[in-house]
């Protein structure tokens, strides 16, 4: 499959996107964590590795302790000031069941009008012009962490450029491998994550992602010629020393972590096109998953 989808009008829109985003995020903030709260940040899939990636953000910035959770796996039993909710649909079973669940205040941060999320939260942050037709993610879950950046006082506009040098930059070496493994650290650990699924869910390809140091620990054995091993930030050069000696491909960059996830997302769509495959319409996956109890 050679021809233009959905998803590749979505990648190509990010730097427009997080332009808008920054217009946009100035009469939401307020509704945002304050700083000093408690805050358990959750979303499902992409919305999760995102999520992840603002906690560790938050934290490190100093605006309080801050946990992420898959929307299954919310731990009841800490305490929490609020809760930040990740949901491009508003539709998710668990995001629903949770709402309904918790007593605290929440926010939910999703690309729909009055979905059943909005429904049931506090206060509701809609991005409807980072909603996507494709099935797969991918403006919707930079524009997302893009804004919760914003809240703690990134500016956008100052990653535009490498918005778009990830989207004209040369993927054909990395589209030819056989396996890919994204690393991160801090933050960038759920942009590899993310990174990860965007290649496995398009394409039906082998990709894992780890902590980059962890990646010794082990996994490190599968690295060898015609796999690549991808880092997001900033990894310790003998890391690197130790990939190189395997024969694999390392892939690095000094764009914004943010940014260089677009190159990520054009070689996930590109290599579903090799493949023969519909990037928009990923193998048993659908916008949002509805379970029946």
């Amino acid at each position: 499959m050679s021809s233009s989808c959905f998803v590749d009008l979505e990648i190509a829109s990010q730097p427009h996107i997080w332009r808008l985003v920054s217009e946009f995020a100035p009469s939401v903030l307020h509704k945002l964590p304050q700083k000093g709260e408690r805050v358990a940040v959750v979303g499902c899939g992409s919305s999760w590795f995102m999520s992840m990636a603002y906690a560790a953000l938050r934290e490190a910035a100093g605006h309080g302790e801050t946990d992420a959770y898959p929307g299954s796996e919310f731990n009841h039993n800490r305490k929490y000031d609020r809760l930040v909710i990740i949901t491009r649909s508003g539709t998710t079973t668990e995001i629903i069941q949770l709402l309904q669940k918790v007593k605290i205040p929440s926010v939910v941060i999703t690309a729909i009008f009055d979905s059943p999320a909005e429904e049931c939260a506090s206060a509701t942050i809609t991005m409807d012009f980072a909603d996507e037709q494709s099935l797969l993610q991918t403006r919707w879950a930079t524009a997302a962490l893009g804004l919760l950046r914003t809240h703690l006082g990134f500016d956008l506009n100052t990653i535009i450029q490498d918005a778009q040098a990830a989207l004209s930059s040369d993927i054909s070496e990395l589209i030819e491998v056989s396996q890919i493994t994204f690393l991160g650290r801090g933050w960038t650990i759920g942009l590899a994550q993310e990174a990860a699924l965007k290649t496995r869910e398009s394409s039906q390809f082998w990709a894992e992602a780890y902590p980059a140091l962890d990646y010794r620990h082990g996994p490190l054995a599968i690295s060898q010629p015609g796999r690549a091993v991808w880092a997001f930030g900033q990894v310790p050069t003998d890391l690197i020393r130790d990939i190189r000696a395997t024969g694999a491909l390392f892939e690095s960059s000094s764009l914004d972590p943010m940014a260089h996830l677009i190159r990520a997302q054009r070689v996930a769509v590109a290599i579903a096109k090799k493949r023969g495959l519909n990037p928009d319409s990923p193998r048993g996956l659908a916008r949002s998953i509805i379970l029946d109890n």
